[in-house]
């Protein structure tokens, strides 16, 4: 069993930056990727950036490419979200998700299927206002 938990959320001005962590913990640290999500106030949870763990291969929203860079530190167990030049509709609890049970993951991207994950963190709240 794994355990996430985001941090970094906060309010920041339309343009502005921050980094999210997901810091990951458990008996085992073995799965096959890390996804990060949001949802927003009345809408459904929506992918935003994965990385599996065994060749570092990343995928983006089309919603947030090139602004929204997705990075890990093995030493510390930790996934990061840089956003970047934010905009109002990126407001949202973001969560990170753990895929630990999808074989099928070893031979193909990660994507944004909720069900693609096992193990959710509680979410961090973002807030892009001026």
């Amino acid at each position: 069993q794994l355990q996430l938990v985001e941090s970094g959320g906060g309010l920041v001005q339309p343009g502005g930056s921050l980094r999210l962590s997901c810091a990951v913990s458990g008996f085992t640290l073995d799965y096959y990727a890390i996804g990060w999500f949001r949802q927003a106030p009345g809408k459904e949870r929506e992918g935003v950036s994965c990385m599996k763990s065994s060749d570092g291969s990343t995928s983006y929203a089309d919603s947030v490419k090139g602004r929204f860079t997705i990075s890990r530190d093995n030493a510390k167990n930790t996934v990061y979200l840089q956003m970047n030049t934010l905009k109002p509709e990126d407001t949202a609890v973001y969560y990170c998700a753990a895929a630990q049970k999808d074989v099928s993951l070893l031979f193909r991207l990660c994507g944004f299927s909720k069900d693609e994950y096992d193990y959710w963190g509680q979410g961090t709240q973002v807030a892009v206002s001026s």
